[in-house]
């Protein structure tokens, strides 16, 4: 087993804080590294699950409903990569990936709309959730039956410390579209895009810095309230990659990061079992805490030599690899608007449509194909965005994750289920 250099209590009440070298759950370029690692070395780094273990092994969604997002989400980390510099990439190879033996289950949330909502908020919006027994590499859940498939294990959450002019310029282009709507969450706003009137609108147009529950390390007192309050938040990706939620992610994948900082500062975190791509209910993965083994290596000058400033990557080769799908599209059309080209309205459209296809078709409520797109490893693609006015997106699902037949029934032609 390789070297730990990141180690989990495995209490689930014992948070973050009170880890013996705690990690953080904002970007800062002053957080102390809490561990040091060296080019050419394999470490194993363990990880919470994204919420410091808010959500428990039950069949309601209270914890859900009622989750503090504000110290969302933990990060383990952040390293120093000995000899790192700025303008280098950060080579990170994925080795291996999965969850702590004592927690074989991982679990998908839908958020309700007061607490930040969804993809779908708008067709769902109180709170669910689906607890998935994880079996090697195999998972199914009770809470949303006749599914059973393979996960494809990755890291929702990486990146390397932001340099300080980058951290200065991520608040001050998100505070400029927070400006464009300050009264977004609870002002008389419509629910699509600000200029039709309609219900109020969660949530915000993007998160400032929040110095309450943050965890830079161990900063602390007057080091830790300055950095607190301009250190950015966690959840979107940003230049260094952050939460990218890309599911391609997994055992295998070489990822070229680049670095701003002297060391990298690199974290990691939001570890999920499995994962539709879009991630669509926000909580939407099968998330779990547990382990990751990655390999560091650094190409000196990489970010000017190959002229890259974000994350790229060479996909690995171990997943699930399905061969029949039923596809769904969708486009930019929405309660009667035509949307220009916005791929974001087609692929909730698409979403929408695979949804209503898959409650009657496996007895679910609109709830359970909800989670079920979020967590299985669904593939979403854009088909045009060149064609005015819409754009045509479509999501794909594996038919040999059912336990039953889901095609149509009739219609002639040859039988598609004997091939």
């Amino acid at each position: 087993m390789p070297e730990v250099i990141f180690e989990i209590n495995r209490d689930l009440s014992v948070s973050m804080r009170d880890q013996t070298v705690p990690g953080h759950n904002r970007w800062h370029p002053d957080i102390p590294p809490a561990n040091t690692v060296a080019p050419g070395g394999t470490y194993r780094i363990e990880c919470k699950d994204w919420t410091d273990d808010q959500v428990r092994n039950t069949d309601d969604a209270d914890d859900i409903r009622d989750m503090n997002i504000d110290p969302c989400h933990m990060l383990s980390g952040p390293f120093a990569i000995e000899g790192a510099e700025p303008g280098d990439l950060l080579v990170v190879d994925i080795v291996d990936i999965g969850p702590f033996q004592e927690q074989e289950w991982g679990y998908t949330g839908i958020f309700a709309k007061e607490n930040g909502g969804g993809f779908l908020t708008d067709y769902s919006p109180q709170a669910s959730k689906a607890i998935w027994d994880l079996d090697g590499i195999w998972t199914s859940s009770r809470h949303v039956p006749g599914v059973r498939f393979i996960g494809n294990s990755h890291p929702g959450l990486f990146g390397c410390a932001p340099s300080p002019d980058l951290l200065a310029e991520w608040n001050r282009r998100e505070q400029a579209l927070i400006d464009q709507n300050p009264d977004r969450v609870t002002g008389d706003v419509p629910a699509h895009d600000g200029d039709v009137p309609g219900a109020p609108q969660v949530p915000a147009l993007a998160l400032p810095p929040l110095a309450k529950d943050a965890l830079l390390g161990t900063l602390s007192g007057a080091d830790l309230d300055r950095a607190a309050a301009e250190a950015c938040r966690t959840i979107p990706p940003r230049e260094h990659g952050g939460n990218v939620d890309i599911k391609d992610l997994g055992v295998g994948t070489r990822v070229y990061m680049p670095v701003y900082v002297p060391g990298g500062k690199f974290s990691i975190g939001d570890l999920h079992f499995a994962q539709g791509d879009g991630e669509i209910t926000f909580c939407g993965a099968i998330e779990m805490p547990g382990f990751i083994d990655l390999h560091f290596d650094l190409i000196k000058g990489g970010m000017d030599r190959h002229k890259q400033s974000m994350p790229f990557f060479k996909p690995g080769r171990v997943g699930p690899n399905y061969s029949e799908f039923l596809t769904f599209e969708g486009i930019s059309v929405e309660d009667g608007r035509n949307y220009y080209m916005n791929a974001t309205v087609a692929y909730r459209q698409a979403c929408l449509n695979a949804i209503n296809y898959l409650m009657p078709a496996m007895g679910w409520t609109f709830e359970q194909a909800y989670l079920f797109l979020g967590a299985a490893p669904i593939d979403g693609r854009i088909g045009g965005v060149v064609d005015i006015p819409n754009s045509a997106v479509s999501i794909s699902i594996p038919l040999s994750i059912f336990d039953r037949n889901i095609l149509p029934d009739g219609g002639g032609g040859r039988d598609l289920t004997a091939d």
